[in-house]
Order: C-alpha cells, then sequence, then structure tokens
C-alpha cells in the first residue's frame, strides 16, 4: 500500500469505467501491456482483487467496487488542485501602491495597463501623499518614495534618480511670484530649495497638487522647482539646474516592499512592473 501512488487511482478508474484493457489505455495515452503489468502490480499493493478477466474484457469484483468511490474523491481532489494552480497564474486579489503624485500619471499607470488587462481578477489601489506612507501598518503594500527607509523589515530597490529644476513660463517672462508646496510633511526638501530662489518677503502660491503647480507656472503665474520630465513635457523654460549656492537638486527614487509580502505573487507582479517602467525612463527623469 506504501507504494501506491495517483498514477495507479488513474489506472484503476480508468479500466474501471472502460472495462477493457486496450480501452483503458487509450485513455491514459499508454501501451495495453504497460496497463496490464500496472493494475497486476496495484492488485499486489492492495492485497486485493480488484477486478475479474474474462474474453470480454475486466470486470470489477465487489472488492474493486467498493473503492470506485474513494478513488473519485481523489480524482475531484486532484481537479480542484489543478483549478486552484491555474488561479494562482491568474493573478489575483488587491494590492495596495502609495506613490509620490508625481510619478501617478506618467509612471505607475502606464506601468500596469498590460498586467491589469492580462489579470482581470487582479485589483489595484494607488495612494498618493507628500508625507512618507508607513508599510509597517500596512498603509500600503508597497511605496515608490523619494526617502529611504530608516529601518524596518522591509525590502528596498533603489530604481533611479529624479531631476528638478526652476521653471518658468514658456514666454520668457521671469514672474515675481513663486508657486510651492504648502507647508506638509515630506514637502520640506521641495520647499526649502524654492525659497533658495526666492527673497524671504516674497509672494507665493501653495497647492498641494503637482498638476496645479505645473499648470501655475504655465499660466504666468510664477516660476516654480519642478521634475524636468514634466516641466519639459508641458513646454516650460528652465531658468536654472542648480541651487544659487550650488548643487543639483536630485532626489533618489526607491521601490519599498514589507519582506512579509515578497512571496506574494500579486505583489511582486506588480512590483517587477513599475520597477521596469522606471528603469526604462530613467534618463528621462533624471535629466528632462
Amino acid at each position: 500500500m506504501d507504494r501506491l501512488d495517483w498514477d495507479d487511482i488513474r489506472l484503476f478508474l480508468a479500466l474501471a469505467r472502460e472495462g477493457t484493457l486496450s480501452g483503458a489505455a487509450q485513455v491514459l495515452g499508454i501501451g495495453v501491456a504497460t496497463v496490464s503489468r500496472r493494475i497486476d502490480r496495484v492488485e499486489r499493493a492492495m492485497g486485493l482483487p480488484l477486478f475479474l478477466r474474462s474474453q470480454q474484457g475486466y470486470a470489477l469484483t465487489d472488492q474493486g467496487a467498493a473503492l470506485v468511490p474513494r478513488a473519485e474523491q481523489m480524482e475531484l481532489a486532484a481537479q480542484e488542485m489543478r483549478a486552484a494552480a491555474a488561479l494562482q497564474v491568474d493573478i489575483r486579489g488587491k494590492v495596495r501602491v502609495a506613490s509620490v503624485e508625481t510619478l501617478i500619471t506618467p509612471v505607475i499607470v502606464p506601468a500596469l495597463a498590460a498586467l491589469l488587462r492580462a489579470n482581470p481578477g487582479l485589483d489595484v489601489e494607488i495612494l498618493y501623499s507628500p508625507a512618507t506612507v508607513n508599510l509597517h501598518r500596512h498603509d500600503a503594500d508597497l511605496a515608490l518614495r523619494m526617502v529611504a527607509p530608516e529601518g524596518g523589515n522591509l525590502l528596498v530597490r533603489r530604481l533611479a534618480t529624479m531631476g528638478f529644476g526652476l521653471y518658468g513660463p514658456a514666454d520668457g517672462t521671469r514672474p515675481a511670484r513663486h508657486v510651492t508646496w504648502p507647508d506638509l510633511a515630506g514637502a520640506e526638501t521641495l520647499i526649502g530649495w524654492s525659497r533658495a530662489f526666492s527673497a524671504h518677503d516674497i509672494s507665493r502660491l501653495a497647492v498641494n497638487s503637482l498638476e496645479a503647480l505645473v499648470a501655475a507656472v504655465r499660466e504666468g503665474i510664477g516660476v516654480g522647482v519642478l521634475p524636468h520630465f514634466l516641466a519639459q513635457a508641458a513646454g516650460l523654460r528652465l531658468i536654472a539646474r542648480e541651487l544659487p549656492q550650488g548643487g543639483g537638486m536630485m532626489r533618489p527614487l526607491f521601490l519599498v516592499t514589507h519582506a512579509e509580502l515578497a512571496a506574494s505573487q500579486r505583489v511582486r507582479a506588480v512590483a517587477d512592473c513599475i520597477a521596469d517602467q522606471v528603469i526604462q525612463i530613467r534618463q528621462r527623469l533624471e535629466l528632462g
């Protein structure tokens, strides 16, 4: 009995249903002699006569007929296991992605398009905030952000560097006003760069939407520190690549995932798509 395996059960069921060696061989895709030899082995392993042999074929004994329902339960379990495996190939479930607003439309949405088309059971939630999302509290499953985590059970991958510059309207004017972010957690570096280009008492327009900041510069309301790749796509004019005291305006991009989710197929699939997209446009993110 210890030598009995699922292939033996498949053979037993095929012969019970077909009633002949040739019929079972055709169903299983093996030779007639192999069926005969293996059914003899199954009977020896069980210590039971499962079939009555005759010139007309194979008929179940009482002992064999009593085992058919058990064998069919094993067959059903195998079918359900194959179906469950197929669902794992078809990626399903929810993945929550946290990101800075800058990258959602130009990077994350295009990155996920093909993956979501191929996996209708996959749900993705994309959240943005200037503040750093806490992955330890599972506020998100993965994050694309510009600040490296200080520690914890996280997997961190540096993907690229995002470059910024001071931009003005396309017509060449340089309004005195500055457009910038409000005083929010996570926006301190960008606000500091903006202040480096302006006097303390300069008028400002502050808004916590990057799309609105780009629009404000385009409309001539003011100048602003913006990512190169977005500002140039909007037709804005580059005024300065470096700070007045020297030094570039660069932020690293990190893809961060909680280590507990490293084996999750759905999280890994979403993370890989985002990483591939960022790497593909890495030069444009840095230089514009």
